[in-house]
């Protein structure tokens, strides 16, 4: 599959806004052999707790700005997500919204192409330091 929005996350914008640049956007990493991506997915809790093997904290400096007329750009910095022992490969990226709880908290972006993915955390655990596009997460397009 290819990187994507959730479209759900563009019905939201739509609706009522979202808002990208103040805090509470995290990342998860997830292990695609235990979630499949859906169009239908809208909340945290569609991805089964199993899945989401590690969380990043909040992104930093999160902004967006206007590429084109018609699109405009989600970026934000580079970050670390640290990951436990004995856990399984993982395949995808997701970013979300978190609203502290998984029920509401909503999805962003999939991201299961990009370079550093599989990424098979260490026997012992540790840290890896994701590298956003220098495009940003994404842009919305007209």
């Amino acid at each position: 599959m290819a990187n994507k929005w959730y479209p759900k996350a563009f019905e939201r914008a739509m609706k009522t806004g979202l808002a990208l640049t103040t805090a509470g956007v995290k990342a998860v990493l997830v292990d695609t052999g235990a979630y499949t991506y859906s169009d239908a997915h809208e909340f945290l809790s569609d991805i089964p707790s199993g899945a989401r093997i590690a969380t990043s904290s909040n992104m930093a400096n999160p902004t967006v700005t206007t590429v084109t007329t018609d699109d405009v750009r989600f970026d934000c910095d580079d970050f670390t997500i640290t990951v436990g022992a004995s856990q399984p490969p993982c395949e995808a990226l997701v970013y979300y919204f978190d609203t502290g709880s998984a029920a509401t908290s909503y999805l962003l972006k999939y991201i299961d192409s990009t370079s550093g993915l599989v990424y098979t955390p260490p026997v012992g655990g540790g840290s890896v330091q994701v590298q956003v596009s220098a495009n940003g997460v994404g842009e919305f397009r007209n």
